[in-house]
C-alpha cells in the first residue's frame, strides 16, 4: 500500500526514516511560518494570523500533492525570494495592491499546470542561458539578505549615501546580529533545524531586551477569511499582469528544477542519463500547491531546497512529504509563538538562507564576459533597484544585447529576442 501510495521501496528505506527525514525538512523548511506573517503584515489588510493560517495550509496542500502525485521527499511551502517579490516589488515598489499580486500567483499556478501537461515547462527551462539562471538565485539571495538587514534595522536610511549602519549596540539591530552569529554557529555545525532554532532562540534572548512581546504558545487557527480567493480580475490584461505573472513563472520554475535536479542528482535519485524519474509528477505537484496558495491569500508555493536536509536523513519517497506535511499540521495550532516572533528574529533567517541561495554563484563563467557580464547586471540590480523584476528584465536584455554585439547570435534563442524587445518596450512606456 505504501509503495502504492508514496513510491516507498523498502528495498531503500524505511517507513521510521521516512518520517523521521519528514521531521528533519520540516525543522529546517519552518522558518517560513515566522519569515511569511513578518513580510506580509506591512501590507495594510493581510494581518499575520490570517497570512499563518493561509502559509501552513498553502505547505499542507503542497507537500500532500508531492506525497501522492510526486512520490517525491520534497517539502512545499510559500517560497523565499518569491515572497520578497510579491511584498516588496509588485506591492511596495511598483504600488499595486495584494490582491493584485494574489491574481498573478494564481495565473501562473494555472499556467504552470498548462505548460507542465503540455510539456512546455521544459522547454522553457532549456531555452534560458544558464549564466542567468544562477545569477537569479544569487541576486535573490543578496536581496532577502538586504530585506532582513534593513527590517531589523542593521542598515538604515541616510540622504547623503543613500544606507547606513544603524545603531548596532542596542534594540533590533542588536538582536538580530547575535541572531545571524547565533545561527550561523548551529547552520556550521550542521545542527538539525538551525534556522528555525536560530529564530525561536532570537526571540527569547529578545524578551529581556525588550523587543520581542510574547503573545502566547497555543491557540486555535485563525480565520483566513480577510485574504481568502480575494482576487483583481479586472487588471488581467494589462503589460504590468503579464510582467508579474512572468517573472513570477521564471523565479517559481528555475527555483524547482535546480531544488529537484540538485537534490536529485546528490541523492543518486536519477537515471543513467541524468533524468529525474516523475519529475513532470512533481512540476503539477508544484503547479497545484500554487494555484491553491494563491487562494487561500499567500504567495508562490514551490519546492523547497531545505528538502535536501531530509533527503540526507535518508528520505527517498512520498511518504517523507507527507510527514513534513502533517508536521505543518502541527504547527496550525502554534501560530501565537510564531507570530511573538518579531523581524529583528526573522533577519537571521533571511540572511542564512540569502547566503544559500548565493550558491549557484561559482557557476557563472567569469572569464566569459559576454556571459558574466549579464550575470553581474542581474545580480547586482536586485539588491540595489530592490526589485527582483529589474533585476531579471536588465540582465535578459544586457544578455541580449551583450551578445548581439559580440557575434554570438547562435547563443541567443528566439524566446530571448522575444523577451528582451518587450521588455525594453516596457521601460520605455510604463
Amino acid at each position: 500500500m505504501l509503495k502504492k501510495l508514496f513510491g516507498l521501496d523498502p528495498q531503500q528505506t524505511t517507513v521510521k526514516t521516512e518520517i523521521l527525514a519528514g521531521v528533519t525538512t520540516f525543522l529546517t523548511m519552518s522558518y517560513i511560518l515566522a519569515v511569511n506573517p513578518s513580510m506580509f503584515s506591512q501590507l495594510e489588510g493581510m494581518p499575520g494570523g490570517a497570512v499563518f493560517t493561509a502559509t501552513a495550509l498553502a505547505a499542507i496542500i503542497g507537500c500532500l500533492a508531492m506525497a501522492f502525485i510526486g512520490k517525491l521527499p520534497f517539502g512545499l511551502a510559500p517560497g523565499m525570494g518569491l515572497n520578497a517579490f510579491f511584498v516588496y516589488s509588485v506591492c511596495m515598489g511598483m504600488g499595486y495592491s495584494w490582491q493584485f499580486a494574489l491574481t498573478a500567483v494564481l495565473i501562473e499556478g494555472l499556467i504552470f499546470i498548462v505548460l507542465t501537461l503540455t510539456n512546455v515547462r521544459e522547454a522553457i527551462v532549456n531555452a534560458i542561458p544558464m549564466s542567468l539562471r544562477n545569477a537569479i538565485g544569487a541576486g535573490i539571495g543578496l536581496f532577502i539578505a538586504f530585506i532582513g538587514l534593513q527590517s531589523a534595522g542593521v542598515i538604515v536610511h541616510d540622504d547623503a549615501t543613500l544606507v547606513a549602519l544603524g545603531d548596532i549596540t542596542s534594540g533590533s539591530a542588536l538582536l538580530a546580529l547575535i541572531g545571524i552569529i547565533l545561527t550561523g554557529f548551529m547552520y556550521a555545525r550542521n545542527v538539525p533545524g538551525a534556522i528555525l532554532i536560530g529564530i525561536l532562540a532570537t526571540m527569547v534572548i529578545g524578551i529581556p531586551l525588550g523587543v520581542t512581546e510574547f503573545q502566547g504558545v497555543i491557540s486555535k487557527p485563525e480565520s483566513i477569511s480577510p485574504i481568502f480567493c480575494k482576487f483583481e480580475f479586472d487588471k488581467i490584461f494589462t503589460l504590468d499582469m503579464l510582467v508579474v505573472v512572468f517573472t513570477f513563472l521564471f523565479i517559481d520554475m528555475f527555483d524547482t528544477v535546480g531544488t529537484l535536479v540538485g537534490v536529485c542528482t546528490k541523492a543518486n535519485m536519477v537515471d543513467e542519463k541524468g533524468n529525474i524519474n516523475r519529475i513532470k509528477h512533481a512540476f503539477m505537484a508544484d503547479s497545484i500547491a500554487t494555484t491553491a496558495g494563491a487562494m487561500l491569500g499567500t504567495s508562490t508555493t514551490t519546492t523547497y531546497v531545505e528538502s535536501a536536509a531530509g533527503v540526507a536523513q535518508g528520505g527517498r519517497s512520498g511518504l517523507t512529504a507527507f510527514a513534513v506535511g502533517c508536521c505543518f499540521v502541527i504547527a496550525l495550532f502554534f501560530s501565537p509563538l510564531f507570530l511573538s516572533i518579531p523581524s529583528a528574529a526573522t533577519a537571521p533567517a533571511l540572511v542564512i538562507v540569502g547566503l544559500l541561495m548565493m550558491e549557484p554563484i561559482v557557476k557563472i563563467p567569469f572569464d566569459n564576459f559576454s556571459e558574466s557580464i549579464p550575470a553581474f547586471i542581474c545580480i547586482l540590480m536586485m539588491p540595489l533597484s530592490y526589485s527582483i523584476s529589474n533585476g531579471i528584465l536588465l540582465g535578459m536584455i544586457s544578455y541580449v544585447l551583450m551578445n548581439m554585439i559580440c557575434g554570438n547570435f547562435k547563443k541567443i534563442t528566439p524566446v530571448m529576442y522575444i523577451l528582451a524587445v518587450l521588455f525594453i518596450l516596457k521601460y520605455i512606456f510604463i
